[in-house]
């Protein structure tokens, strides 16, 4: 694997990258600063189309931004989720009359910011929903159970489906039902001879010569099984079919084909390997599908379409075009003909120098979003803000900054140490904030969604899970007292934190005993919920917190620490749910001294 590159750091190569993709396609658009390419061309009559995630796996997804597949794509840092701000301006670029899917692949920062774009998006009055594509079979239902499949090259299938639909002007629920078909009739599988390698990064494991991987993931995940010796290509294609299709493994069983099934085959450069060597590749895949499985695709697809940077590697998807249409009760040739439809995306293989015929609509339709975006929140929304709050929420900020040595202390010796430095820079975001108020503070929603900006500025999983709650929250306070006439009371509050805690709960599986900050937020609403009683429900955080240092983590870079239970990391708290713990505990006692 080289590690050598011509650009020494990330820095600003991902906005060189999109500058080059747009001015070699006429019908792209890019907004620059939140790194968003759309479609010139989309009319807002048409289900908007919008997807992305972390750069690295170009041409996905800028690269399918055209007519007949994607409206718009939105571009985080290599192998970092967009924030949330990134995915509201790319709703803001392609708005719709009948309702905009976000479709993303099974990530952590992927689910909770696409999910927050999702909640914040409703509450501006847009019709959003999220189709989330997850269909690796290398880890099986076992090893997936509490986080989902991963989302690999076979999201591209579902783009083409779902972009072809909104193009034939299918109406919205079809569209997403399409979309959500594809995690129960698309399974993939990746294999590689080593990892890929990050600019300015050092390298952090090699894979031996004499072997391959399979099972790696796209952003440098290890697989689930090293092959050595190293086996003939024939040998690495039977093995990732054998778990695609293999009926008899009911761990990976995920879809059943059919003799007479119509089925897809897509072949993806992880971007390393020769197009000699991948279009080989694709042949022996063939060979073997049709004398070992009686299965010969109707459509094929290789080439370079999802990449993990420069991986030496590829993966294989299958898809049962047959399953599809009999789930939407249409005929194979129905959901053939999407795949088939003509695009402007010029990573589905042809040119993208068509003649295009610009929106005017749309392009009203963005400057007036755009607009109203800018003027946002400068309204006065909502009941007073109670006194005590300010010196509270100080008081709160203040004690989790001087906790931040010990958050990273913890998170060092359970992960990569960054949590301390999240934590802290929420509390200053949010105390820079608190010092920029008039003598006489906004009302109370106003001063929440301000905060909420403040979370949202810091990204990360947790992060974006506050930024969550912390919205949910404000949108049910919205509802609880100012449109349900009701006054500002610890029942109003309590109400609102539960109903936003469920919201949250769509858009991450961790629960209580999995050791993450859900190990205070659910015991500590639902105290409050059915006491009344804040301080207790802080006790009772606060007591959660520091039982997270007997529990094994399933969440996370955490879930990769050895059971050694022995050693000193099992007497420490998660320091997700400990920093919550400490910022809650101060809350509590800026309340009591105000």
């Amino acid at each position: 694997m080289s590690r050598k590159h011509f650009f020494s750091s990330p820095e600003g190569v991902v906005v060189h990258m999109l500058n080059s993709l747009i001015s070699r396609n006429q019908h792209m658009g890019l907004d620059e600063t939140n790194r968003v390419v759309y479609s010139k061309t989309h009319p807002p009559s048409q289900v908007t189309i919008i997807s992305g995630g972390g750069s690295g796996h170009e041409p996905a997804w800028s690269g399918f931004v055209g007519d007949g597949m994607l409206s718009a794509a939105v571009c985080g840092d290599i192998f970092a989720s967009p924030s949330t701000k990134q995915i509201m301006a790319g709703i803001r670029n392609v708005p719709s009359d009948v309702g905009i899917i976000l479709c993303i692949t099974n990530y952590t920062g992927d689910m909770l910011h696409f999910g927050l774009a999702r909640e914040k998006g409703q509450a501006l009055g847009y019709k959003v929903d999220v189709v989330c594509m997850a269909e690796d079979a290398a880890l099986g239902r076992q090893k997936s159970e509490k986080v989902g499949r991963r989302g690999l090259a076979g999201n591209l299938l579902v783009i083409k489906l779902i972009g072809a639909a909104s193009q034939k002007n299918w109406p919205f629920e079809q569209c997403r039902k399409l979309g959500e078909l594809g995690n129960s009739q698309l399974v993939t599988i990746g294999t590689s001879l080593d990892h890929c390698h990050v600019p300015g990064r050092e390298a952090f494991e090699h894979v031996p010569d004499d072997a391959c991987v399979l099972g790696m993931g796209i952003h440098n995940e290890p697989g689930f099984r090293t092959i050595t010796p190293m086996p003939s290509a024939e040998e690495v294609v039977k093995e990732m079919l054998k778990y695609l299709l293999d009926q008899s493994d009911p761990d990976r069983a995920f879809v059943k084909f059919e003799p007479d099934d119509e089925v897809v085959m897509l072949v993806n450069n992880f971007g390393g390997l020769s197009g000699l060597e991948l279009e080989a590749l694709t042949s022996v895949a063939l060979t073997v599908l049709k004398r070992d499985w009686k299965i010969t695709p109707t459509r094929i697809y290789a080439g370079i379409l999802e990449t993990s940077l420069n991986g030496q590697g590829f993966s294989i998807t299958l898809g049962n075009m047959s399953g599809m249409a009999r789930s939407m009760n249409l005929q194979p040739s129905e959901i053939i003909e999407l795949l088939d439809a003509p695009t402007t995306a010029p990573a589905w293989p042809k040119n993208g120098y068509a003649p295009i015929k610009e929106s005017q609509e749309m392009e009203s339709r963005r400057q007036k979003a755009n607009a109203a975006a800018e003027s946002e929140g400068a309204g006065n929304k909502g009941p007073p803000t109670p006194p005590p709050l300010i010196p509270a929420l100080r008081k709160a900020c203040n004690a989790a900054l001087e906790a931040e040595p010990k958050i990273t202390q913890y998170d060092l010796q359970m992960g990569d140490g960054d949590c301390g430095e999240a934590v802290a820079g929420v509390c200053k975001s949010i105390l820079a904030n608190l010092d920029s108020l008039p003598s006489s503070p906004p009302p109370l929603l106003t001063l929440l969604e301000s905060i909420g900006e403040n979370v949202e500025d810091v990204g990360g999983s947790l992060g974006a899970i506050l930024s969550i709650l912390v919205t949910a929250f404000t949108n049910s306070l919205h509802q609880n007292t100012l449109k349900a006439s009701k006054p500002l009371d610890i029942s109003t509050v309590s109400i609102s934190a539960a109903q936003a805690l469920e919201n949250l709960k769509n858009y991450t599986s961790a629960r209580e005993g999995d050791r993450t900050v859900m190990d205070v937020l659910i015991p500590f609403i639902g105290t409050l919920k059915e006491s009344l009683d804040f301080t207790g429900a802080v006790g009772m955080a606060r007591e959660k917190a520091e039982q997270t240092k007997n529990m094994k983590a399933k969440f996370g870079r955490a879930t990769y620490v050895g059971d050694d239970m022995g050693s000193e990391r099992s007497a420490i708290p998660d320091p997700g749910a400990y920093a919550a713990g400490v910022w809650l505990g101060g809350l509590l006692e800026g309340f009591k001294g105000s």
